[in-house]
């Protein structure tokens, strides 16, 4: 039964509802395709995270992004 955890920022950036679909549906395919893995026993999770909540470089996402605007 694989597992995925995919994290993204949250916030502004998060992604809509039809691209997590899309995500879930396409790990699951490749999992199936290269691994064999069963569709029907495959997890994805999509957890989205506060760009305050997500540091780079001893920086949050949200003050990096800020430097670039």
């Amino acid at each position: 039964m694989p597992y995925v955890n995919i994290k993204v920022t949250g916030g502004r950036e998060a992604p809509t509802a039809e691209q997590k679909a899309e995500l879930i549906q396409g790990i699951t395919e490749l999992l199936s395709r290269v691994l064999n893995k069963n569709p029907e026993t495959t997890i994805v999770i999509i957890d989205e995270v506060e760009m305050d909540n997500w540091g780079i470089g001893g920086r949050s996402v949200t003050a990096r992004r800020e430097e670039k605007e």
